[in-house]
């Protein structure tokens, strides 16, 4: 988990609101392949049933090429929302390359996005066998299994663009998401605080604040070096939500071994990369990681929710060098000062 910023790192991750009701009653159509569809066009603030043929949009030929931008939601069987880009990705849509529909792709995010013209919005109800064989090419993961054999997919178009209309776009999305969500994260961050405060008082936790937010609470001090940037940490740990729900452990998740890490090349989440620092080789501690140096507004999976604030029980196994890198290959403390040399680079201009 902790090396996985989201399971749904995937080319349409996102979201839309306000469709839920478009499930509500009705029948849906089926394509050949078995896509179960029911595709809307806006007016006025209203949508009505677009008739869409189960071979397909005949009018697609004419986007191919083309970028898509559009909102998407999905959820599970039993209704849960596993992404959604409203919130998740700042209100910004995301933008989907739209080429010809092969064989293979019959049944997949692919052929339901053909069906889609400017403006529509739609429900999509997708096999999970098929749907994660054929678009996400993975297995099924089994909370998703366990919910029912179904997915649905809810959608939004925006536009579609030519690719440099779609980039110029893009760029100055990047600008302005970039500062969202930084002025989000600054909020939440003193929101977190407040909760983690309560938290430590309530658990009777002898806590100390980084400078970055997150809390450590040793329990069980080590005697061995501090790691260094670029040094290599073996790591046993489990990872709860602040109610107690766990939700990975090394015991679970690496068969009982510590996992492996570089420290401070972004290998983990940030919270991991500021706070394991602080501890000498043989330490336990209780690791209080706000949201914004963890999964942020995206959480991970169905396990961490957007916002949430993380604890990690942790044991600091062992420290030691990096192996050396194969000659004219940079080792983890290279890329980390390229990184912070393009990082000084970016603030003087």
């Amino acid at each position: 988990m902790l090396l996985q910023r989201n399971f749904l790192s995937l080319a349409l991750a996102a979201g839309v609101l306000g469709l839920a009701s478009c499930n509500k009653g009705g029948d849906f159509s089926k394509t050949k392949s078995g896509i179960e569809y029911k595709v809307f066009k806006g007016t006025n603030g209203k949508y009505d049933d677009r008739e869409v043929s189960a071979e397909g949009d005949p009018t697609y030929k004419d986007r191919v090429g083309k970028i898509m931008a559009l909102h998407v939601e999905y959820r599970t069987a039993k209704d849960s929302i596993l992404f959604n880009s409203r919130k998740q990705q700042m209100g910004f849509p995301v933008r989907v390359p739209l080429d010809s529909v092969r064989k293979e792709q019959r049944g997949g995010l692919e052929e339901a996005i053909s069906l889609l013209q400017p403006g529509d919005s739609a429900v999509f109800r997708f096999n999970v066998d098929t749907i994660f064989a054929k678009s996400f090419r993975q297995p099924v993961p089994p909370f998703m299994k366990k919910a029912g054999n179904t997915m649905t997919m809810y959608v939004k178009v925006d536009k579609v663009q030519t690719r440099d209309e779609a980039m110029a776009d893009v760029q100055k999305m990047q600008v302005e998401q970039q500062q969202k969500m930084q002025a989000y994260a600054e909020t939440q961050l003193k929101k977190d605080d407040v909760t983690l405060q309560d938290y430590i008082k309530k658990n009777s936790l002898n806590a100390q604040k980084d400078a970055s937010g997150v809390y450590v609470a040793v329990t069980q001090p080590g005697t061995g070096p501090k790691p260094k940037q670029g040094q290599v940490v073996s790591v046993q740990y489990k990872g709860t939500l602040l109610d107690g729900k766990e939700f990975d452990s090394s015991a679970k998740g690496n068969q009982g071994k510590p996992i492996e890490f570089p420290i401070g090349v972004g290998q983990v989440i940030p919270g991991w990369d500021k706070a394991i620092p602080l501890l000498n080789k043989g330490s336990k501690a209780v690791l209080l990681i706000p949201s914004s140096l963890a999964y942020g507004q995206r959480g991970a999976g169905a396990n961490i929710p957007a916002d949430a604030i993380l604890r990690f029980d942790v044991e600091l196994v062992d420290v030691k060098n990096a192996p050396a890198a194969p000659a004219g290959q940079p080792n983890a403390a290279d890329i980390q000062r390229q990184l912070e040399e393009m990082q000084r680079q970016q603030q003087g201009k």
